[in-house]
């Protein structure tokens, strides 16, 4: 289901992977964000800093969806611009429980201590990776990470990265 996005946004890229193929080889995560990120930053002003700090932040989406370790289905994923802003559309299934853990990670992010919970989730030893994936991207790329549920089997983040303002 195709996700409605701001006029303003232009589309630059969209894949699509059966998430049995994600799932199959922890590098794939690394391997799909480093092409994406080459593919969108040729344009901008200092396209292999830009590359580089795409990659790291989409890794990090990828890698989120491989921890779902779902088999079945397809993960979708699409590249917006507008201006010095991409936007990120990641959908891909994943139970209820987790789901469910997503919208708490996107509410703590939303409550405004973004910066506390991450402290607290990268020491500690039993926190879930998924919640120090969204709360870094939010804290150390600025990050607005919306989540929406678009149909019962899939879960569909929506981040919007200004990588350009990023003074570090």
């Amino acid at each position: 289901m195709r996700v409605q996005v701001d006029a303003a946004f232009e589309p630059l890229l969209e894949l699509e992977m059966e998430m049995a193929t994600l799932v199959a080889d922890w590098s794939n995560c690394d391997q799909c964000a480093a092409y994406v990120a080459r593919m969108v930053s040729h344009d901008r002003h200092d396209p292999i800093r830009h590359a580089n700090l795409l990659s790291a932040a989409l890794n990090e989406l990828f890698e989120m969806s491989f921890h779902t370790r779902e088999s079945t289905g397809t993960l979708t994923f699409r590249v917006y611009r507008n201006g010095s802003i991409e936007r990120i559309e990641l959908a891909f299934p994943c139970s209820a429980e987790q789901r469910n853990l997503y919208e708490t990670i996107v509410q703590r992010i939303r409550s405004g201590q973004a910066l506390a919970n991450y402290l607290d989730v990268i020491t500690d030893d039993t926190a879930r990776a998924e919640q120090a994936i969204l709360l870094g991207l939010a804290v150390n790329y600025d990050a607005d990470i919306e989540l929406s549920i678009r149909d019962k089997g899939a879960t569909t983040f929506v981040v919007d990265l200004a990588l350009e303002r990023l003074l570090n």
